[in-house]
């Protein structure tokens, strides 16, 4: 670990250095930039590459590379992933709000996808990485885009009033005006931002989605930053072979371990097995059952899918018993970060709340859940993330509650200070672990409560009966039989 340390120091420390003295006794020393004779591939010169081995706090270490040809003026720059690719796919998502958003850094790999939502573009993967800012990244395409403007213009003038339309909200993004830097985009990129800070910038949504997960977005302040979030996922197969991590293989016909039946009853060391499709990337895999008494709760059904070639994952929890004749509450007071490993069943009926955050999650939100009081914890603050800015013409005062309360909710996340959760479920198939059981837990308190006729009534309880229903089935036959019968007189009497 020491020497990948001294190999790779940190970005800041690099900086540092690089302020010292130009002194002879400093030209000694070892160079911080490495550099290399390099062929330029515009005018076949011999230029300069510079490279950089740096690592940057809260992500990995990379190599910064810059080339300049002094005979011709090319430059270019690029970054490469110096470390492991990931187990896991990034997609980091920040909200572009004020000027300070758009100097937040990026690293982008060859392999990321960059998406802006409001403007329906997408940036396909490149053949080299890059480092810059939010701003950089949006002049360098609005560069690009604006390089052939003059053609289309003559070839195909709808094209070139689509892409015209596309850099009029670019501009608005920047909070520049495109008639007085249309023409000066280098000069634009270098101006400072001190005499523009007051100029408001049309908000906006940017996603780097990169399978390997060597991309990077910068977070402001803090990872509980409201406007940046991370969010891992399994990748597809079809990603895998884009990044060489496996071969595409064909097909066969073998037979999973679930084609064969047996008949009997299911006992609870027996694990039942279905063999299916997966859904991210089509190979064969098996989905297992397997029926589980909780201690101290109640019998509930486990389903588990989980695929080997591209990662992909999934569990449903359903109750195994019958339905409970009270709701139950749980109430758990969160002091420690012990605390967020608890495991959590929450079934489809049960609601969620916190009051110190004044977070009230409806009974039926986010579906049915086993996970951790942190995992669950999390999935709120995605989905509320996901929503938070979709309305552009909110009032600001609300817009800044909203973000207030991420950042309450995040704080809960790392258990900055002690919280409340209760776990509200009618049907009583929730379950929170205790960690004294079977003695009482000193952090949770568990209350039943008789429900009410309409939670029973929501939840379809009113109509269902369970006892005597062959007397009324066979009253509603003999009812419905009278009705036919009365219908075939009826005709004859018609025709007297």
């Amino acid at each position: 670990m020491s020497s990948a340390n001294e190999l790779f120091p940190k970005i800041g420390q690099v900086a540092d250095k690089t302020t010292k003295d130009d002194s002879a006794e400093a030209e000694v020393e070892e160079k911080v930039v490495d550099e290399i004779d390099s062929l330029c591939m515009k005018c076949f010169e011999q230029g300069k590459t510079r490279m950089l081995l740096t690592s940057i706090p809260y992500f990995k270490e990379v190599v910064v590379m810059s080339f300049r040809c002094e005979h011709c003026g090319w430059s270019n720059n690029e970054i490469q992933s110096a470390g492991m690719i990931r187990p896991e796919g990034t997609l980091y998502t920040a909200k572009i709000r004020d000027r300070a958003d758009l100097n937040r850094q990026i690293v982008r790999s060859s392999n990321c996808e960059i998406v802006i939502p409001e403007l329906d573009l997408t940036l396909p993967p490149t053949e080299r990485g890059q480092l810059t800012t939010v701003e950089g990244l949006l002049r360098d395409i609005i560069t690009d885009l604006s390089g052939d403007q003059p053609l289309r213009k003559v070839q195909d003038e709808d094209t070139y009033t689509k892409v015209e339309a596309l850099l009029t909200k670019m501009w608005g993004m920047l909070g520049d005006s495109p008639d007085a830097e249309d023409n000066d985009v280098e000069d634009a990129q270098t101006a400072g931002t001190s005499e523009k800070k007051d100029i408001p910038v049309q908000p906006f949504t940017l996603k780097l989605d990169d399978p390997s997960g060597n991309s990077f977005i910068e977070f402001l302040g803090s990872m509980s930053d409201p406007k940046w979030n991370l969010r891992t996922y399994p990748r597809t197969f079809e990603q895998n072979v884009q990044l060489g991590l496996v071969a595409r293989e064909e097909e066969g016909g073998e037979k999973g371990a679930g084609e064969e039946q047996v008949n009997g009853e299911v006992t609870k060391d027996e694990v039942l097995t279905f063999p299916g499709k997966c859904s991210s990337c089509g190979h064969n895999i098996n989905t297992y059952m397997k029926r589980v008494d909780i201690p101290y709760f109640k019998e509930i059904l486990i389903m588990s899918t989980n695929c080997d070639t591209c990662g992909y994952r999934d569990n449903e929890v359903k109750s195994g018993s019958a339905i409970s004749p009270e709701g139950k509450r749980i109430i758990l007071k969160v002091e420690d970060v012990e605390d967020l490993s608890r495991d959590i069943l929450k079934s489809e009926t049960a609601g969620l709340e916190i009051p110190e955050i004044d977070l009230v999650l409806a009974h039926g939100t986010l579906g049915g859940r086993f996970t951790t009081l942190e995992g669950i914890l999390n999935q709120v603050y995605e989905e509320l993330n996901e929503k938070v800015f979709a309305g552009d013409s909110a009032e600001t005062e609300d817009k800044r509650s909203f973000e207030k309360f991420l950042e309450d909710l995040k704080s809960t996340i790392t258990c900055e200070k002690p919280f409340t959760v209760i776990l509200d479920d009618p049907l009583a198939n929730s379950y929170i672990q205790s960690l004294y059981a079977p003695d009482p837990d000193p952090g949770m308190t568990i209350e039943t409560y008789p429900r009410t006729w309409e939670q029973n009534e929501e939840l379809g309880l009113n109509d269902i009966k369970v006892e005597g229903y062959e007397e009324d089935e066979a009253a509603e036959r003999a009812a419905e039989k009278e009705a036919q019968e009365q219908e075939k007189k009826e005709p004859n009497t018609v025709q007297s």
